[in-house]
């Protein structure tokens, strides 16, 4: 899952950022007009929002998203605490509201829960036959036994599993698990990681759809 942090504070904007990346793919924009600018071209998942940027407000950006019918889910990080603010961000279009000071682990559990709703999911645990795979804890398990990933295995694993019985494109799986700072990306990377989940979790597991992509079926 590929995350976009829009923060203008440096050190807070870092911090949190490295939290997230914990959990996922994370890119950070300082201004609203960088991230419409990212917002147009990368399918992110969540979109975790303070609310004053410099130039054009959070809250602004969040109106111009929701006017143009994106309704990707979007988590607003911000320092104003009284009710009629909160009110006025959830109003807007805001799915979630969380006022700084805030735990980090709390901001990564809320994104999973934004996510997980987005996905039409109210279970944290996705069944795919003897495998189960739990996005909020990172963890593969057949048959009840935990089976050892890498970050980057679990993260295809997550985008396959979140999109039972859809084919996703290899080009697809690439934007959804590496963010700006992940550099060149070989051109069978994907492919390498797929063929390791084959392995470990069974060659039936994940369908190769000739031309298009990959699927693990319902």
């Amino acid at each position: 899952m590929r995350v976009l942090l829009v923060e203008d504070d440096t050190m807070l904007g870092k911090a949190t950022a490295e939290g997230l990346k914990t959990a996922y793919a994370v890119d950070w924009c300082e201004t609203a007009e960088d991230a419409a600018a990212a917002l147009k071209t990368t399918p992110y998942d969540l979109v975790v929002l303070d609310i004053n940027l410099p130039g054009q407000s959070g809250l602004d950006l969040l109106k111009d998203l929701r006017a143009s019918n994106d309704d990707r889910p979007v988590l607003f990080l911000t320092a104003r605490d009284t009710v009629p603010q909160r009110i006025e961000g959830l109003n807007a279009g805001a799915d979630d509201y969380l006022v700084k000071p805030f735990d980090l682990d709390e901001l990564i559990a809320r994104s999973g829960a934004l996510i997980r709703r987005s996905q039409g999911r109210a279970n944290p645990e996705i069944i795919c036959g003897d495998i189960a795979y739990d996005p909020s804890a990172k963890q593969a398990k057949q048959n009840g036994e935990t089976v050892k990933l890498s970050g980057r295995e679990l993260a295809v694993l997550e985008i396959l599993t979140t999109h039972l019985g859809k084919v996703i494109s290899k080009a697809q799986i690439e934007e959804h698990i590496y963010d700006w700072d992940s550099g060149d990306i070989e051109s069978n990377t994907i492919e390498v990681h797929i063929s390791a989940l084959r392995r470990k979790l069974g060659k039936d597991l994940i369908k190769t759809i000739r031309g298009v992509g990959y699927m693990v079926e319902k």
